[in-house]
């Protein structure tokens, strides 16, 4: 996959991350589903799957807290 394709795919995940992360209550529940969607979004994406893992569970715990997903 070309770089030019990547970009748009990467920042549709991102922001499902974000609409999926704001229909549970805990910040642990949003983490999990960050993450997972990280993680999947890594792989698909030919990245560093533990990475991708972090930032979405990061993004997924703090999405709350930065007014995103409320």
């Amino acid at each position: 996959m070309c770089a030019k394709t990547k970009a748009p795919l990467l920042t549709t995940l991102f922001v499902s991350v974000f609409v999926l992360a704001g229909c549970v209550a805990s910040d642990l529940e949003r983490a999990a589903i960050g993450g997972a969607a990280g993680g999947v979004g890594a792989a698909a994406l030919d990245g560093n799957i533990g990475t991708g893992i972090i930032i979405g569970a990061a993004g997924g715990a703090l999405c709350d807290d930065i007014g995103i997903c409320r």
